[in-house]
């Protein structure tokens, strides 16, 4: 995010040398809006600018994972997902999720990968089993893998693979926030 700040703002209205040098310092897209208008902008309007260029950025990484996939569904394209310009979608438990992708692989494979932040002491849900399967890439925190009934306690780095139909659930352990991301592989109905 380019910053705005009050020497910024006073230099792009006060029309100096100053502020020509930091026009030219500015990404495309804040110099294109200040040139069509934004200059003559007061506090309010600008908050609600900003506003407005930050649900774009929302839609434009919703538009970018779900570029990925074809009409079709198939993954087919090679594309780069930027961590911060994933939306993020707030959940129940006080975490959050971020989408990544979803659909089929040329090879066959359905595949959905998101990323999910964990309070301390909570669990995303209760034990579950389902068909397809799961590898969990373990990024931050102290988290118990509960593996077909047994606790496995695994940390940053670590990785979880969650077999097909077998009982699984995974609790926050630690005192701070834990991420991890999920790679599911294969057809996705919950069967409990």
């Amino acid at each position: 995010m380019w910053p705005i700040t009050t020497d910024l703002r006073i230099a792009l209205t006060a029309g100096t040398p100053e502020g020509a040098e930091q026009k030219k310092k500015m990404p495309a897209i804040v110099r294109s809006a200040y040139y069509i208008g934004m200059k003559n902008l007061n506090r309010r309007e600008l908050c609600a600018a900003l506003s407005a260029f930050a649900a774009l950025g929302s839609v434009m990484a919703e538009a970018q994972a779900g570029a990925a996939a074809g009409p079709d569904g198939k993954l087919s394209k090679s594309v780069v997902f930027n961590y911060d310009q994933l939306p993020v979608k707030n959940n129940a438990n006080g975490g959050t999720g971020r989408q990544v992708l979803s659909g089929t692989l040329a090879t066959g494979e359905f595949v959905e990968v998101h990323e999910t932040t964990l309070p301390a002491g909570k669990m995303p849900h209760p034990p579950h089993k389902h068909s397809h399967s799961e590898f969990l890439l373990i990024r931050e925190g102290n988290l118990e893998f509960i593996n077909d009934g047994k606790p496995e306690p695994v940390g940053p780095g670590g990785v979880v693979f969650t077999a097909s139909n077998v009982m699984h659930g995974l609790k926050n352990v630690g005192t701070t926030m834990a991420s991890y991301f999920v790679v599911a592989v294969g057809v996705q109905k919950k069967e409990s």
